[in-house]
């Protein structure tokens, strides 16, 4: 039983299923951006869901395409990681290695913009981050965040371009060899319609019966670490880690340590976001 779905997943084209979900998120996301307005974040995005003409569907649709679009493009970039053999150069595994931090940076950016309970713990945690990285902290934050000083200006222009076009830059070798196959991927395509026309994507008030604020779903192992740990380490060296520990992969002889460490990693994140959401 294991190895038949062994090889289901080996030949699921996943980079294909990925790039329609970008697609879709570019699609709707440009629509949602029409109607945001950087300086009233929380209204706006209330008002999209209220008053825009299928507007709560668009918000909707960016929102569960972007979350598709990130867990296809871990399974693609996972079969590449087991079948992988050395004609691949190294300069293009170190690229798709970071272009996966780049994506949970444009998932996270998108979830401050909502301006919501969630975008607002996000983006304050995020801001003290980025801000206890040495000498360059403020710099970081500056370039990426800054909501304390300049609202979601900087958010939103990382999230519409800068960080759209350095994935581009990390990912442009691998994935212009793939072409938008709408028709192998219908039936996803109709159901993600469906969801999408009958599930309105989450938008978080913060009521005073509220225990705790917690951030995205993939930010709360982190942030459950941030209790006991030093921002420094939590929010950089730990997940920094992860992305040797993916690198280190490329060699045969390193291949079974790093394997071992990234599971490590990924059940103990598991049990701190699990011990998270209790929390709540």
């Amino acid at each position: 039983m294991i190895k038949p779905l062994y090889n289901f997943i080996r030949k699921t084209q996943w980079g294909g299923k990925s790039f329609v979900m970008l697609c879709v998120s570019v699609f709707s996301g440009i629509i949602v951006a029409l109607q945001y307005d950087a300086a009233n974040p929380f209204f706006s995005s209330i008002s999209l869901d209220l008053i825009v003409p299928f507007g709560d569907f668009w918000r909707s649709l960016h929102f569960y395409s972007s979350q598709l679009f990130f867990f296809l493009s871990v399974a693609h970039f996972s079969v590449i990681a087991v079948d992988m053999r050395h004609e691949i150069p190294f300069s293009k595994w170190l690229y798709l290695c970071l272009s996966l931090p780049v994506i949970l940076l444009l998932l996270f950016t998108g979830y401050i913009l909502r301006g919501d309970a969630t975008g607002q713990a996000a983006g304050y945690i995020a801001e003290n981050i980025a801000r206890s990285i040495p000498i360059a902290g403020e710099l970081v934050n500056n370039f990426l965040f800054a909501v304390s000083e300049v609202g979601m200006r900087k958010v939103l222009a990382n999230h519409l371009a800068g960080l759209v076009f350095l994935w581009l830059f990390l990912s442009w070798d691998h994935i212009r060899r793939y072409k938008v196959e709408w028709r192998k991927n219908g039936i996803e395509l109709i159901v993600l319609f469906l969801f999408c026309s009958f599930v309105m994507a989450p938008m978080e008030i913060h009521g005073p019966g509220a225990s705790l604020i917690s951030g995205p779903w993939f930010f709360l192992g982190m942030q459950e670490m941030l209790r006991t740990v030093r921002p420094l380490v939590a929010g950089v060296l730990f997940p920094l880690t992860l992305v040797v520990a993916t690198l280190c992969l490329y060699r045969h002889r390193w291949r079974r340590l790093a394997g071992l460490y990234i599971l490590c990693w990924l059940v103990g994140y598991a049990v701190l976001t699990v011990v998270a959401v209790s929390r709540v």
